[in-house]
């Protein structure tokens, strides 16, 4: 059984009230009041790993220690070849 995670939920923060300026009895124009800018909200990346992709990664992992067990074992073996070579080849010598 695998576990789901959840994300917690977004915190909302309060919004800030735009008070307009009281009329002043001047003749200059006042600006229009200001929506304050919307409270940035955070995008989590979708994590949806399936079983499958989990499987494809542990396979190619055992593939690839196994290719490299091979390959270790062959380098062994050819040094062991070598010196045995070697040796009868040293021996015929004499």
């Amino acid at each position: 059984m695998l576990f789901r995670p959840t994300l917690p939920e977004p915190v909302t923060l309060p919004t800030a009230v735009v008070h307009a300026p009281p009329a002043c009895s001047c003749q200059h124009a006042h600006p229009a009041p200001t929506m304050p800018p919307a409270p940035a909200r955070r995008t989590f990346p979708a994590i949806g790993i399936g079983a499958g992709a989990v499987a494809a990664v542990v396979t190619v992992g055992i593939v690839l220690t196994a290719l490299l067990a091979a390959v270790a074992v062959a380098a062994v073996s050819v040094a062991v070849v070598a010196v045995v070579l070697r040796s009868l080849l040293a021996s015929q010598r004499r």
